[in-house]
């Protein structure tokens, strides 16, 4: 399997589409954040803004926006504070992990493991 270079874009559009800046404001939208969209398009958006706010009706993750916009993930992270900055978009952080109390039981998963090779 031959392995395609990551297009980046043009770094004069990239440069453009962020304003000139190169790092988020906020660091706590990660790739697994989901986004979903608090208004519809208005006139006169940037139009990565219009493409965010479309596509994240239904939530979407970050990577997600990224693959489908063709960007940087930390160029869409900068657009996505943008739209976090002014309400027009709804960050739903992941669940944090759940503790080992939370886990099923070893002898219960033995017994579940031991009846499916009863099967």
């Amino acid at each position: 399997m031959t392995r395609r270079p990551v297009d980046t874009g043009d770094p004069d559009r990239l440069y453009t589409v962020t304003g000139g800046r190169s790092r988020p404001d906020d660091d706590s939208l990660d790739l697994v954040t989901l986004i979903v969209s608090e208004c519809s398009p208005s006139p006169g958006m940037q139009s990565e803004h219009v493409r965010i706010l479309d596509m994240c009706r239904h939530p979407a993750a970050v990577v997600e926006i990224s693959a489908e916009l063709k960007l940087p993930v930390t160029v869409v992270r900068i657009l996505l504070g943008d739209l976090l900055a002014t309400g027009r978009i709804t960050a739903r952080h992941p669940l944090a992990s759940r503790s080992t109390a939370c886990l099923a039981d070893s002898a219960l998963l033995k017994e579940v493991l031991h009846g499916l090779r009863n099967l």
